[in-house]
């Protein structure tokens, strides 16, 4: 499905996902933040020399695009793998895309936390495309609910206003959700599911 996880279902998830050197330097934008910190940071944490790194990525910004870009693909092909699944349904497709995207910024957490947080940080073209490929996630939710409205099956007024609060809440997981907390992943997507129905005017779920 991705490049690490190639042939998963798109709801199982191991580990972060990311290449060792990565998986380190994330670790270290977590708890620094990107300009907090340095290159010889993450090359001591990952057990490298500054030049061994630098052998693997060439910059700091470099390690941040790749996080990113790792981010977005692996999200990417879960959710269109999802969409998939939801088969011609648009309540179907609706509740498994807001599985899709709760599962993710629950389990990716610190992944998800650091591609929305550290945008700031990203220049040049690596920051076009970071949007462009934000803006495209957004647009599955965006044709999702649009249909939902012309079919009748969704009752909102506001399609796209719904369709980016739904975003909003389902990413804002990666902000606040621990393990141990109260629900699982998907305990808290099946919680996300319902609320979204209520949201977009659809109070009844769809069949399984």
């Amino acid at each position: 499905m991705t490049k690490t996880d190639a042939g998963a279902d798109w709801r199982t998830y191991s580990g972060s996902g990311l290449p060792p050197i990565l998986e380190t330097a994330l670790a270290c934008f977590m708890e620094h933040g990107y300009h907090g910190t340095t290159i010889r940071t993450v090359a001591a944490r990952a057990e490298l020399s500054v030049p061994g790194l630098y052998y693997h990525y060439a910059s700091k910004q470099a390690l941040l695009v790749a996080i990113v870009s790792y981010a977005m693909d692996d999200l990417w092909a879960r959710s269109t793998a999802a969409l998939e699944e939801a088969g011609n349904d648009v309540q179907r497709k609706l509740e498994l895309l807001v599985e899709c995207l709760v599962l993710f910024h629950a389990h990716r957490r610190g992944l998800a936390f650091i591609a929305y947080s550290e945008i700031r940080s990203l220049t040049g073209e690596a920051r076009t495309t970071y949007i462009a490929a934000r803006d495209r996630q957004q647009r599955l939710m965006d044709h999702v609910i649009e249909e939902g409205v012309a079919q009748g099956v969704f009752a909102t007024a506001y399609p796209r206003e719904v369709s980016r609060a739904i975003v909003t809440m389902c990413t804002g997981v990666s902000q606040w959700y621990h393990a141990e907390g109260e629900h699982t992943p998907q305990e808290l997507a099946k919680r996300y599911c319902d609320m979204t129905r209520m949201t977009v005017g659809a109070l009844s779920p769809s069949r399984s």
